[in-house]
């Protein structure tokens, strides 16, 4: 038999296959197995995710979960960092008002101590002034320093203290000193004291 007719006979005998009945059903009809139900769909709140969009929304809500953690872990820092500095600039200025207790006249380092103002649109309309304290000897040395904030009679509303410790010869230290007054009246600073120890 030719390869031609061999493909023939087979498909032939395949369809024979498909066509036939089992015999067991009296209407000749083909059995059919019942109709599927459609889905309750009233519970839907639109199309369900595929795996790919729920693993992605997954992967989104991860990313701001840790971008929330961080920020925070990031803003609880900061207020650390925050409170160690001011707790920093308030033994600071404790101990230069400390050292400036029973110092008589001006102090013995009004020439190593200046004091420029900064422009208030800076400040927030604060009134405040930046020492420049600049260890002039040659051995360490720790400087204290008394501001005035004088009305415009001249009358004393307000005195700070601020100073360096430890700068090494030729070292300088600029700290800040801020009025804790309103911005009205504008009030004037006076370097008084300034003692090295």
């Amino acid at each position: 038999m030719s390869a031609a007719a061999a493909v023939v006979v087979t498909a032939l005998g395949a369809v024979g296959l498909v066509s036939c009945d089992t015999g067991n059903d009296d209407t000749g009809a083909p059995a059919l197995s019942p109709r599927p139900t459609a889905p309750d769909t009233a519970g839907f709140s639109g199309e369900p995710p595929s795996a790919l969009a729920s693993s992605a929304a997954e992967a989104v809500e991860s990313a701001r979960a840790s971008a929330s953690s961080a920020a925070a872990s990031a803003s609880a820092r900061e207020a650390s960092r925050k409170a160690s500095i001011g707790t920093e600039v308030e033994r600071s200025r404790q101990a230069a008002e400390d050292a400036l207790k029973g110092v008589e006249g001006r102090g013995n380092a009004l020439g190593e101590v200046a004091m420029t103002g900064k422009p208030r649109a800076d400040t927030a309309g604060f009134l405040t002034v930046l020492l420049t304290i600049t260890n002039k000897t040659d051995a360490e040395a720790s400087y204290a320093a008394q501001v005035d904030f004088l009305d415009s009679s001249g009358k004393v509303v307000e005195t700070q203290f601020a100073g360096a410790e430890d700068l090494e010869p030729g070292e300088r230290a600029q700290p800040l000193v801020i009025s804790r007054q309103p911005t009205e009246p504008v009030l004037t600073a006076k370097l008084v004291k300034a003692q090295r120890y």
